[in-house]
């Protein structure tokens, strides 16, 4: 192979020094030269997004509340122990009624004064669970005497809760749009959310109440 040279005259190299000239190239490359990867660098935060994934969104129920934290805990490198302490945190949080671990269905200022409007009067409808027991009591005891009374105070209860439960939902609906007119309040939902409340235990309702009962709720 021949090269021309500077001075003008040519000359024949060696393999030898057609080999070390490939080498050298090579070595510039190598120390010198990045070759494209044919796209543009992706920046720090698109990289971690799609490392991290999607946000999942907030669960709509107990039931998929409880599904998620079993996942969690078992792709989660915490200990038992302290699983178990953010679980009660969150849920003493969420007895509180922090917005930040309530449920979708607590959430909102809305639903917040109906929970004080519910729990500042005693209803009817708080009798519902106990009632249930008595139910199941009269059923199994054998006397028919027994369970004919009872089942007439049971039906006689039932209606009555009824209409109480139809009528707290009217009203706590009307003191809603009234208190927030600027919302959009479905007042069968605010109804039935009202009727549930009312209808558990005092004591095992979440978020706890707020309000003792008779306390006036402006």
């Amino acid at each position: 192979m021949r090269f021309l040279r500077r001075n003008g005259t040519t000359t024949e190299d060696s393999p030898e020094t057609e080999a070390a000239e490939v080498a050298e190239s090579a070595e510039s490359h190598t120390r010198g030269f990045t070759p494209s990867k044919g796209r543009a660098t992706p920046k720090r935060r698109e990289a971690e997004g799609k490392r991290r994934g999607p946000v999942a969104p907030p669960p709509r129920t107990t039931r998929e509340a409880m599904k998620r934290n079993k996942e969690l805990r078992k792709s989660s490198p915490q200990t038992k122990e302290e699983r178990r302490a953010a679980a009660k945190e969150r849920q003493a949080r969420m007895a509180a009624g922090d917005e930040r671990y309530l449920l979708p269905r607590d959430k909102g200022p809305v639903k917040a004064y109906v929970r004080d409007l519910v729990d500042s009067r005693r209803n009817l409808t708080g009798l519902f669970m106990p009632l249930a027991v008595l139910v199941l009591v009269a059923m199994i005891v054998p006397f028919p005497v027994l369970q004919q009374y009872a089942t007439l105070m049971v039906t006689v209860l039932l209606l009555a809760m009824i209409v109480e439960g139809f009528v707290t939902g009217r009203r706590v609906a009307r003191l809603a749009r009234e208190k927030f007119p600027k919302e959009t309040i479905n007042g069968r939902s605010i109804g039935w959310y009202a009727f549930v409340r009312s209808s558990q235990i005092r004591k095992l309702r979440m978020p706890k109440p707020r309000v003792k009962p008779g306390e006036a709720i402006s």
